[in-house]
């Protein structure tokens, strides 16, 4: 509730955890092309593998599903995964994107200023060492879901192009370090970027979005109110 994270660290058991990576690991070896690295960025890496059964089981045998309900009771099914690998510089010869502080689905750079694709929790696997600051992890700024709803509400409008306000955008965020099986639960207006990976190896995390059953139909209400889809917090809250 302060925060808008949590970690438990080393949840996912780790014959999921390895199953998945190496999967990953077999599609990064022989499998991506480095032009698409971009792409990649913006979307997922590994697109064919967002329906494989080793990567759903990260979500939906280890346990992570009743974290999830545990603080939202409603959910539509998760029914596909994002990668994101962080590349190292020394390794494909092209600069990553950097992400700018943002929030998921609103003002993105690729979609539609009034276009919409917001969720209501992310989830994050953590599948590799992230041991340093410099090796891409993804910062979040503690704190951060309070104020961008405030500042949905009161100054933000639909087709803005501006993902987060100046204050946030200055910030360099928190960075998320583990080891594979940490699981990362963030609210969806918890404001985030990630930066290069100067370390030598990938950093890759699977992702799932979690959306409240009525997602669809409060898009506009859920930025402005932190608590509208989060049911065992809200009574213990009061929000304007």
């Amino acid at each position: 509730m302060r925060d808008g994270a949590v970690v438990r660290r080393g949840f996912v058991p780790a014959h999921l955890v390895d199953r998945a990576r190496s999967m990953v690991d077999a599609w990064y070896r022989a499998e991506m092309e480095p032009a698409l690295i971009g792409s990649y960025t913006q979307r997922t890496f590994a697109p064919e593998l967002a329906d494989h059964h080793d990567l759903h089981a990260l979500f939906h045998e280890s346990g992570v599903a009743n974290l999830v309900t545990s603080l939202v009771d409603d959910v539509q099914p998760v029914t596909t995964a994002q990668i994101q690998i962080r590349v190292p510089e020394s390794d494909a010869g092209i600069v990553q994107p950097e992400k700018a502080m943002h929030v998921d689905g609103v003002a993105c750079p690729h979609l539609d200023p009034d276009e919409l694709r917001t969720f209501t929790l992310l989830v994050g696997v953590v599948l590799s060492d992230i041991t340093e600051p410099h090796a891409g992890p993804l910062r979040n700024v503690p704190g951060g879901h309070l104020r961008m709803a405030e500042w949905f509400r009161t100054e933000w409008s639909l087709g803005l192009t501006d993902q987060v306000p100046p204050q946030i955008d200055a910030e360099h965020g928190t960075p998320l370090l583990g080891m594979p099986g940490d699981v990362l639960l963030m609210h969806h207006l918890v404001p985030h970027t990630v930066g290069h990976n100067t370390s030598a190896v990938p950093r890759i995390m699977a992702y799932f979005r979690v959306s409240h059953a009525t997602h669809a139909r409060q898009r506009l209400q859920a930025l402005r109110d932190p608590w509208l889809e989060y049911t065992g917090l809200r009574s213990t809250v009061v929000w304007p």
